[in-house]
């Protein structure tokens, strides 16, 4: 088997990015990172706070600085926002430093997982199924153009989606790196 630095999972909100990412980190023994999360924590406030305040190509600039950082480690499973792959840069870093994973999930999927959740700047006082449709019909293009793999999340068990990440990387002869 070959090394594999990182994996980079992309997709839109509601995908299980996150949820599947630290599952796969864990049972890879690879570092888990949100990024998201990251620039939480470097801000100290959340993400709608920034959208709201900054808004979003604020956000989005942000979110590039992150990216550009965290891909540049070694040994981590990364989930990205959904809309990072919108910034070419952030293409190229993903593509440069490791496996981009596109984690598939239908706007009813979406829909139903996100319904529940106040931190989804994006759906903030909007209908929600028109822009989770808008946004998929923009972003969707590039998840599949970077992705070295595609793998479908709807109605699937977090364990099966990562059972199905690890078997594809085994076939392709990938073995991520440990810390």
């Amino acid at each position: 088997m070959s090394d594999l630095t990182n994996i980079f999972l992309v997709g839109p909100m509601g995908s299980g990015k996150s949820a599947v990412g630290k599952q796969l980190a864990k049972e890879l023994g690879l570092e888990f990172i949100d990024s998201d999360t990251e620039i939480e924590q470097r801000t100290g406030v959340d993400i709608s706070y920034i959208f709201e305040k900054e808004g979003e190509a604020r956000f989005r600039l942000r979110e590039a600085e992150v990216i550009a950082e965290l891909a540049q480690r070694k040994g981590i499973v990364l989930a990205t926002g959904g809309g990072a792959v919108l910034d070419a840069d952030n293409r190229r870093h993903l593509l440069d430093n490791g496996i981009v994973i596109y984690l598939r999930a239908s706007v009813a999927q979406q829909l139903e997982r996100t319904q529940h959740t106040r931190h989804r700047p994006l759906l903030v006082n909007r209908d929600a199924e028109t822009v989770l449709t808008e946004l998929m019909a923009t972003r969707a293009p590039w998840y599949e153009e970077i992705a070295a793999l595609t793998v479908d999340t709807g109605g699937r068990r977090v364990r099966t989606v990562v059972s199905t990440i690890r078997d594809a990387l085994a076939r392709r002869g990938l073995a991520p790196l440990k810390n």
